[in-house]
């Protein structure tokens, strides 16, 4: 693992500044992500904008964007709970559509539900306004480590 990574885990963790977690993952970095702690937990923001409207005649969110939002939620919550030498690679990724994405920011949280030597897996919520009606939800498996 380079000095990069071990320094940004360190800063996420002891002092809950996620910026170069966050700047780890190019696309999150693309993505505008923001990320900080809401209640003791690791909670991803991505701000409205009109580049990542998949439908423009009702301004909702792409999917495309929503699902990877979460996914790269599921690792950075993985990148801060395990101390990995590499990035966790995504084996499967299903995602729920529950409601539109309104042209509003996008916020989502992750639980680290299974934990093995190898494969992790992980549920993602993402919601708008109210986090008890999520628009998606999202279940994942990451490869932890190699074989080699």
């Amino acid at each position: 693992m380079s000095a990069h990574w071990i320094e940004a885990r360190r800063a996420a963790r002891e002092q809950q500044d996620y910026r170069a977690l966050v700047a780890l993952i190019p696309y999150a970095r693309f993505l505008g992500m923001e990320a900080a702690t809401h209640e003791g937990r690791l909670q991803l923001r991505l701000p409205f904008r009109d580049s990542l409207v998949g439908n423009p005649r009702r301004r909702a969110w792409h999917g495309g964007v929503t699902a990877a939002f979460m996914e790269n939620t599921a690792l950075l919550q993985l990148l801060l709970q395990l101390d990995e030498n590499r990035m966790p690679k995504s084996i499967d990724f299903a995602i729920d559509y529950l409601l539109s994405g309104r042209p509003e920011a996008l916020y989502a949280d992750c639980s680290v539900s299974r934990l093995g030597s190898r494969v992790a897996q992980a549920v993602v919520r993402c919601w708008q306004s109210d986090a008890s009606q999520p628009i998606a939800i999202a279940r994942g498996h990451f490869m932890l480590s190699s074989s080699e």
